[in-house]
């Protein structure tokens, strides 16, 4: 492979792993928002099930409460439940499917630094700015993508 074909390839596979990175972030983030609403959910749920069939329940809509039967915010509690377990599993396909391209994408500038030792040291001399920004990248998605520690050529 050619020099300017090796760093067209690099910045292409640097580009691509900046984009996954933040994309699992933003699933991650979506992940544990929807948990945090399946457990206000459940733990209503909880709350509404130990209140006597005759306790007045109210229901917050904007600034003001109305009167709602119980059996209405149970089915409704029990709705959120399930939707945010929908969307969890959702999320988690999509986590998944990032973790893979992550992978792919670590394997090919691997792949790419073994093949043009040029282009590693390169990077190794580059200012450290720079260099450290490259290697906190690539750590940061191998950290996150549970494989451990970062490994390089």
């Amino acid at each position: 492979m050619g020099e300017e074909t090796t760093r067209t390839a690099f910045v292409e596979l640097q580009g691509r792993m900046i984009e996954t990175t933040g994309k699992l972030k933003q699933v991650q983030m979506q992940m544990r928002n929807k948990e945090a609403e399946k457990k206000r959910a459940y733990l209503t749920l909880e709350e509404l099930q130990q209140l006597s069939d005759d306790t007045n329940t109210y229901k917050s809509i904007g600034k003001a409460f109305v009167l709602e039967p119980k059996s209405d915010l149970i089915k409704e509690q029990q709705q959120k439940f399930k939707d945010s377990e929908t969307v969890l599993a959702s999320l988690e396909t999509s986590k998944e499917y990032l973790e893979k391209q992550m992978a792919d994408i670590e394997n090919n500038l691997r792949e790419l630094l073994q093949q043009d030792p040029g282009l590693a040291r390169q990077i190794m001399s580059m200012d450290t700015g720079r260099q450290h920004w490259f290697f906190v990248t690539m750590s940061h998605s191998l950290i996150d993508g549970r494989r451990g520690k970062a490994s390089y050529v």
